[in-house]
């Protein structure tokens, strides 16, 4: 496998784990500040939000922050990646 190859399967794996890590974490706290389920979902979306904005900053250029596979479907739809590359993107 090409480097390049490899650096974008490792962005998408290291992007996909900390959008995971945030929306648990984010939630876990949210709840252990208040019993409010309105409150704890603003949180939650802030945190997200920032997190998902900050990690298609850094990761773009890299594999192109296909962090949701409906990025990934319309990638191929629009034939700008392969057939493998949507495949590994939708594994990881």
């Amino acid at each position: 496998m090409e480097r390049q190859k490899i650096k974008s399967i490792l962005a998408e794996f290291l992007g996909s784990f900390l959008l995971a890590a945030t929306v648990v974490g984010s939630g876990i706290m949210a709840t252990n500040l208040t019993g409010d389920t309105g409150i704890q979902l603003i949180i939650n979306a802030i945190a997200t939000v920032f997190v998902l904005y900050t990690i298609i900053t850094i990761f773009s250029s890299i594999s192109g922050a296909h962090f949701n596979p409906a990025v990934t479907l319309s990638f191929l739809i629009d034939k700008q990646i392969k057939i493998k590359v949507a495949i590994t993107y939708w594994i990881i």
